[in-house]
């Protein structure tokens, strides 16, 4: 036999490297050990198996060609050989082995190695709260824990549901209860906002309004304190606020690297608990890789190492750590954070930073918004899309996207777009000129993701005035007391006679966009005057009209009323 290649866990990064390396050494002598019974399964799939969209747990485990990937399929068709239900318990480094134990008969047992890798994943983190340890309480860490949950559902034994955790695990999981079981369902999230730091409020208030549409309890700001229970069982969650409740509770509070077993060895380990690596996937001992939930990577924005615990990353990762055990110097640059997920009838994705993010990387950032038609406005299943820009003034360089909208591939194009090009340190300048394909079914003429730059062009050489939302939505909270400004709603009068109706023409002054270079005297100069339209287009366009008359006391909203009645907000009429 050839190289003796140990590889420390079996879930996603482990066995690509091991496949990989097979392939390019066929007499290598590789052998995967994990302490799970269950092996190489798509762990991102487990909230639509719970939901039902995934039938069997098998389908998890199966190939695209429907082979289920176990021991035999491991020793039958791929060369390697997998210890499963087999704890690693630690590296002897000097030796070079590894010692385990079989968990069902206790034996224990030093695996020699020449090159050993560390593909241990993440552990989901377990709030130190009373109840965390009644019957009822889970967290999404492997499949056993999937199946359980879906049993107790498919047997009656769910009524009600509490979910710990607005991060995209745990939204998943919400609509899994939701959808297809009809289970009473709530989300407590700590943070004012779901999915914090990767998303910012305009998008999170949208996801929030359209998950509450659909019957899921959202309770935002709020930390959970105590889970209930009786007899052993939970029986609800308990908050500052609030008691609900819950025959199950899923915590879904985040993740932390599994990397107790590097440590113990002496292998270099980040301040926030990851595994340090090199571009090869390398450790501090040039004998032993790591990939996957377990390591860190260098994020290609911010030039920092960052925590990434995502399957597609864990999958590349591993080719690249499979290619240099092989021998074959290969690199894994970093990454960015690429992120979407459904929501019933819509998605929501991200890349790069946001703009918490950014600004507290000391970032001079902003946003450029827009909410246009995902395809040409003609087209009959022509829908409305929300995009978010995150850029660098100083620079011009775009630090990130974000975008909602119906669920489909339209969203999920431009942020894969926008993943390539600001991985690549792309500008302003680079994404007014991407070129996208162009049909009238699949988008406009001008792309979602040019007319984003065009906005972010402009507002970086000063054409372009806005308020933002947050502050546009603040003014409208106190808006009885506000009389220094004037909502100018350039929309057709069928649209904007509702908002008339509702403020009064002296708050909201409604001119179609066609009359203002007739009508423009009607305006008052000893108020500020805050453009609307749909998305934000026409305004500007307006803006710049007034600004050749004198009247420069202007502003756009950023999004327009697109995005607004996205949000949910309590004063939008109707």
């Amino acid at each position: 036999m050839g190289k003796k290649i140990v590889i420390v866990g079996g879930v996603a990064a482990g066995p690509k490297a091991a496949c990989r390396v097979k392939r390019l050494m066929q007499d290598a002598e590789v052998t995967i050990i994990d302490q799970d019974t269950l092996i190489s399964y798509g762990g991102c799939g487990i909230p639509y198996y719970v939901s039902g969209d995934v039938s069997d747990e098998a389908e998890l485990r199966s190939t695209s060609f429907h082979m289920v990937r176990d021991e035999a399929f491991f020793k039958n068709a791929k060369g390697v050989t997998v210890k499963s239900g087999t704890r690693a318990l630690a590296i002897n480094r000097q030796d070079k082995t590894v010692k385990v134990k079989v968990l069902a008969s206790g034996e224990e047992q030093d695996i020699p190695y020449d090159t050993l890798m560390i593909a241990t994943g993440s552990r989901p983190f377990v709030l130190p709260i009373p109840g965390a340890d009644l019957d009822g309480v889970f967290t999404i860490s492997d499949l056993h824990k999937a199946i359980e949950i879906k049993d107790r559902i498919a047997k009656g034994k769910v009524d009600k549901a509490v979910v710990i955790g607005g991060g995209a695990i745990g939204l998943e999981m919400a609509e899994a209860f939701k959808d297809l079981w009809g289970v009473t369902t709530s989300v407590v999230e700590f943070m004012p906002q779901v999915l914090p730091r990767i998303v910012d409020s305009p998008m999170a208030s949208m996801l929030t309004k359209h998950i509450r549409d659909n019957e899921v309890d959202i309770f935002l700001g709020e930390g959970a304190t105590e889970i209930l229970g009786k007899d052993g069982k939970v029986t609800g969650l308990r908050t500052a606020e609030r008691t609900i409740d819950a025959d199950i509770v899923i915590m879904a509070a985040g993740v932390r690297p599994r990397s107790e077993i590097a440590a113990d060895a002496g292998l270099q380990i980040s301040p926030m608990g990851a595994i340090v690596v090199n571009e090869r996937m390398q450790t501090s001992d040039p004998s032993i890789y790591a990939a996957g939930d377990c390591v860190e990577v260098m994020h290609l924005v911010t030039g920092k190492k960052f925590y990434a615990p995502l399957g597609s990353l864990a999958n590349k990762e591993g080719r690249v750590a499979g290619d240099n055990m092989a021998g074959i110097p290969s690199i894994f640059k970093g990454a960015i954070g690429s992120f979407i997920m459904k929501a019933f009838e819509v998605c929501i994705a991200a890349t790069g930073l946001s703009l918490e993010v950014a600004l507290a990387e000391g970032y001079d950032a902003d946003v450029a918004l827009t909410a246009p038609s995902d395809r040409a406005h003609f087209f009959p299943t022509e829908a409305i899309v929300c995009f978010q820009m995150v850029f660098d003034r100083r620079t011009r360089k775009v630090l990130g996207l974000q975008g909602f909208g119906p669920m489909g591939d339209g969203i999920s194009a431009r942020i894969d777009a926008a993943a390539a090009y600001i991985s690549m340190g792309a500008s302003i300048d680079d994404f007014g000129t991407l070129e996208m394909a162009y049909a009238p079914p699949f988008s406009a003429a001008i792309d979602s993701i040019n007319a984003l730059a065009y906005v972010a062009d402009n507002l970086c050489d000063g054409r372009l005035r806005k308020t933002s939302l947050d502050i546009f939505l603040a003014w409208m909270e106190d808006f009885s007391t506000q009389s220094d400004w004037l909502a100018l709603d350039i929309r057709h009068p069928i649209e904007a006679g509702p908002f008339v109706e509702k403020f009064g023409a002296d708050k909201w002054l409604a001119i179609p966009y066609n009359e203002i270079r007739v009508r423009y005297k009607e305006l008052p100069k000893d108020k500020k005057l805050i453009i609307l339209c749909d998305a934000g287009t026409r305004s500007f366009e307006m803006q710049t009209f007034l600004d050749s008359v004198d009247i420069r006391n202007t502003q756009v909203v950023s999004g327009g009323l697109n995005m607004i009645r996205r949000m949910g907000v309590d004063w939008y009429p109707g």
